[in-house]
Formats: structure tokens, sequence, C-alpha cells
């Protein structure tokens, strides 16, 4: 599983994702970004800033 963090690319933003796989975690990401922080345009620069802080997600248990 992969996770992001908003905040990590967006200071002060909590949201976050976890998804199987990191097409998925940047799809989401880019439709984040679009409705909540009114971004109209994802440049590939944007989508290479997302790939960097993705993660490995940690399993509790």
């Amino acid at each position: 599983m992969k996770t992001f963090q908003c905040g990590t690319l967006v200071p002060g933003c909590d949201w976050e994702t976890t998804a199987k796989d990191e097409a998925e975690v940047v799809r989401r990401a880019v439709e984040h970004l679009r409705t909540a922080h009114g971004e109209t345009m994802i440049r590939e620069n944007m989508v290479d800033n997302i790939k960097k802080r993705i993660k490995e997600a940690t399993v509790a248990g």
C-alpha cells in the first residue's frame, strides 16, 4: 500500500490517501488538488512532487 499526505506539499492541509498502487494515489491527489486547493492545471512537475512524497503505508497490527 502507498500513502500520500497533502500537508507535505501544501502546508497546513491534513488530507491524506492510501491506495494499493502509486498510480491510484497520484490520481486521488490530483483530484484533491483540483477540488480542495483550486488547482486548475496540474503540471508534470506537480505530479513529480506528489510522487516524491508517496511513502509505503505502515500497517497497524
